[in-house]
């Protein structure tokens, strides 16, 4: 019924105005300011709730990791992982680590291996054979330790690398820091390499290249068989493009293959001349030999086992010092 009478109203009150002979004062409405201020509240209201989601998002602390899964003391089982190949001969084995833990390796540094069981890899008196690797996985990689292994005829740990299939075991002792290096340390730094002894070279280079404040010079030669004996190249021709006034790349080999067009033949003193700091720089220059013995012998003279040795072969026909050269 009050429905039914507010419609009469309504109607009655519509037909006086339509009949009415003096024109009805039009009165300016405020419902746009009102409309427009409720959005503008709005908008204020949103943006304010919006920021306050945001600032409210709880921050979660990256964990901090203390200490290195490896043990520089004791040997210590890790499980292979996964195995990578690379070429004829080479792999990668990639280990897991506890926790999702990085390596925290030093640079430069490496470890050694040995067999996780015993009397598994044992020399002709019976004792465990033991090899020194370094990793091509950064130190702050999270879970993982990876180790290019190339197979040497004869090579004992090698060829035990190579027969490990995913789950299987393999004891690892370090880190062995061998020669602390950052950025801008030397003007120049010569790296000798041959074979799977480019690992510490790579190491070095992806370490101090990633650097931006780095001004130091390296130069790499690297000397292998044949080119498709040449490991990491394709990694080390994007560093060389990345950094083209800071890394230069020389390869060479023994028995050219295809359409080689590098460098052929063994590593000599005319080949350190044209590539090399000279010996002159003293101190602002450093050379990395690494490599197989014969190599590093008629390089830079024969190691003493875990110590240098004295230095001999090309280097110091060139006029180097012992203070200037670091064998790995």
């Amino acid at each position: 019924m009050s429905f039914l009478r507010t419609s009469l109203r309504a109607q009655t009150l519509a037909n006086v105005r339509r009949y009415s002979t003096a024109p009805e004062a039009k009165k300016s409405s405020n419902l746009p300011f009102y409309l427009g201020g409720a959005g503008l509240v709005g908008l204020a209201t949103y943006i304010y709730l919006d920021s306050s989601d945001k600032k409210a998002a709880p921050v979660v602390p990256k964990r901090v990791q203390e200490k290195s899964p490896l043990d520089p003391q004791n040997f210590v089982d890790f499980k292979l992982k996964r195995v990578e190949p690379y070429n004829h001969n080479s792999a990668t084995y990639v280990f897991e680590l506890p926790n999702n833990d990085a390596s925290l390796l030093p640079v430069a540094s490496c470890v050694v291996v040995k067999s996780s069981t015993e009397g598994g890899v044992v020399d002709a008196k019976g004792k465990p054979v033991i090899r020194p690797y370094t990793p091509v996985s950064s130190s702050d990689q999270e879970g993982e330790l990876a180790f290019l292994i190339k197979r040497y005829e004869g090579g004992k740990m090698s060829q035990h690398i190579h027969g490990l299939k995913p789950g299987d075991a393999l004891s690892i002792k370090g880190p062995i820091p061998k020669f602390p290096i950052k950025e801008n340390q030397f003007d120049e730094v010569g790296m000798i390499a041959g074979g799977s002894g480019i690992t510490p070279m790579y190491q070095i280079l992806t370490h101090v290249l990633s650097k931006p404040e780095n001004k130091t010079k390296f130069t790499l030669i690297f000397a292998n068989v044949t080119p498709s004996d040449i490991l990491l190249r394709e990694e080390f021709d994007k560093l060389q493009k990345a950094h083209p006034d800071t890394l230069n790349i020389v390869y060479t080999v023994d028995k050219p293959e295809g359409d080689w067009k590098g460098t052929v033949g063994y590593v000599n003193a005319e080949l350190l001349k044209k590539h090399v700091a000279p010996a002159s720089l003293g101190e602002k220059v450093k050379v990395f030999v690494c490599g197989p013995p014969g190599q590093v012998a008629a390089v830079a003279g024969k190691k003493e086992g875990m110590k240098q040795g004295a230095l001999g072969g090309v280097l110091k026909e060139l006029g180097y010092t012992e203070d200037q050269v670091f064998k790995f």
